[in-house]
């Protein structure tokens, strides 16, 4: 296959259930999803391949919009690094589009915004086909106490009282310009937009507000969380099985594909859409 002296970034469209893995970062303890794609676009590329991605995903996570990118000295057709790349990876693992981008891009600085959902199961007894799709909970959730106490973190704000222990950011502060709560039949969706987030965030955002829609705390209790900026006072880390990274933004300029999110269960009604005019600055997670 033809190569060239020059090194070619790729920039790579991948979904994955993160069911089995350990999460995105290839580590010794486990498979994880980007042992996975290094391998497959090894042999695809017949030498090593390191990548860079979006959003370093925590165990169970998935995603249905990660951005990659990679470079090599060889040239292959877009066929090659998705069909062909597709046929080593497994079943839970896919490469969705592949574009070649100049190499002032990069997948993890160079994303304006990051979209995160959380869905979550409402139902009195647990679900048997998405068990490890969705975090179930027995007890009724108000998706509108939920809805108003998101309000409080649309902004720009210290989120130390939302960042795990190990987070290894410089700074808490983000920039969320929407959280967004809905509901479709048993399903309650939390939608979070920012120019970045911290490790564990948008699952520490989902166990604040899963104990207001239980009516275990009040919607106030969402703002007094914030304002604390301390990690004891945020209540607990909900599971990771319903969280999906969902899309990246980039500057048009790059001419990235748009994601394509899958059926109506993925496209409810939503109750509440606050937002507000983003801003771009470095990212974490």
């Amino acid at each position: 296959m033809p190569s060239t002296n020059e090194l070619m970034r790729i920039a790579l469209g991948v979904e994955y259930r993160g069911t089995h893995y350990h999460g995105w970062e290839t580590q010794k303890t486990g498979p994880t999803v980007q042992a996975a794609l290094e391998n497959a676009l090894s042999k695809i590329a017949t030498h090593p391949i390191r990548t860079t991605c979006a959003g370093r995903t925590d165990s169970g996570v998935h995603a249905w919009g990660q951005v990659v990118h990679f470079d090599s000295p060889v040239l292959r057709p877009d066929r090659a690094w998705v069909l062909g790349v597709n046929t080593h990876l497994p079943l839970d693992v896919k490469v969705a589009w592949s574009q070649p981008v100049n190499d002032t891009f990069h997948a993890r600085f160079g994303a304006v915004s990051r979209s995160y959902r959380y869905i979550i199961y409402n139902r009195r007894s647990s679900p048997a086909v998405l068990t490890g799709l969705v975090t179930p909970v027995h007890r009724a959730l108000d998706a509108e106490r939920m809805a108003k106490a998101a309000t409080a973190w649309v902004g720009r704000h210290d989120f130390s009282a939302f960042r795990a222990a190990a987070c290894q950011a410089h700074s808490p502060v983000r920039t969320l310009t929407k959280f967004s709560v809905s509901r479709s039949g048993d399903f309650i969706y939390l939608d979070v937009t920012a120019n970045a987030f911290l490790q564990h965030m948008v699952r520490n955002f989902a166990g604040v507000l899963i104990a207001i829609g239980l009516g275990d705390k009040p919607i106030e209790w969402a703002r007094e969380v914030l304002d604390g900026r301390s990690r004891e006072r945020g209540g607990v880390t909900a599971p990771p099985h319903g969280l999906y990274l969902m899309e990246l933004e980039y500057p048009e300029e790059f001419g990235l594909p748009k994601v394509s999110r899958p059926g109506a269960l993925w496209q409810p009604s939503r109750l509440t859409s606050p937002s507000m005019s983003s801003t771009s600055e470095g990212c974490a997670r």
